[in-house]
């Protein structure tokens, strides 16, 4: 909710001739999940390795509470981890004006994360994933572009809740062989101890 209200302040800080590009930008990370959908993921439980005050963690946890999966509270209780992996945040100038000032940078938002089993071992293949926004920049606008800045990078993260999603919807998990012996082998503790019961 913080957020919200920060971008609703930034917004109203906006020039007049700016202000639609950057409400189309406020709208897209306010309502991001609503557009897409629903998401099925291949997973009972899942423990979200990311704190909830930051927007990647309350997007996911939000997200997920709209599937079938339980989110768990530790990893120990968990079928399967999501962990973050690293990320970067970079610019890169596009183009200069004739006196050398930066008129269009690209921001690039790189996300890495592993979704794991309770040792450890990773179900699927360590992910990446890339975003990119094109800003264009003017000398008399200086303020206006920061903060249109700013905006880009919390509707990436926001865009990139919902590739995760996607992402860990799309791609079964590749389960290690004593995952399934575990389970057998839990209902097979069970089922002697219920015939030594019954036989005394």
């Amino acid at each position: 909710m913080h957020s919200v209200f920060h971008a609703i302040h930034l917004l109203l800080r906006v020039p007049a001739r700016f202000f639609l590009p950057v409400l189309a930008a406020v709208l897209l990370a306010a309502c991001g999940f609503q557009l897409r959908g629903a998401y099925t993921l291949p997973y009972e439980s899942l423990y979200i390795a990311v704190p909830d005050y930051s927007v990647i963690g309350a997007g996911l946890k939000r997200a997920i509470r709209n599937t079938s999966t339980r989110i768990a509270e530790s990893a120990e209780d968990a079928q399967a981890s999501f962990q973050p992996a690293g990320e970067s945040r970079t610019s890169t100038i596009l183009a200069l004006s004739s006196a050398g000032r930066v008129r269009q940078k690209r921001l690039v938002y790189l996300y890495n994360y592993r979704v794991v089993d309770r040792k450890g071992r990773d179900l699927v293949l360590p992910v990446s994933v890339e975003l990119f926004r094109d800003i264009t920049y003017a000398d008399s606008d200086v303020l206006a572009k920061k903060q249109e800045e700013e905006l880009l990078w919390q509707d990436m993260e926001n865009d990139l809740v919902q590739q995760v999603m996607r992402r860990l919807s799309m791609t079964r998990p590749d389960w290690p062989e004593d995952h399934a012996d575990g389970r057998a082998g839990d209902t097979n503790s069970i089922d002697q101890a219920r015939a030594t019961g019954n036989s005394g």
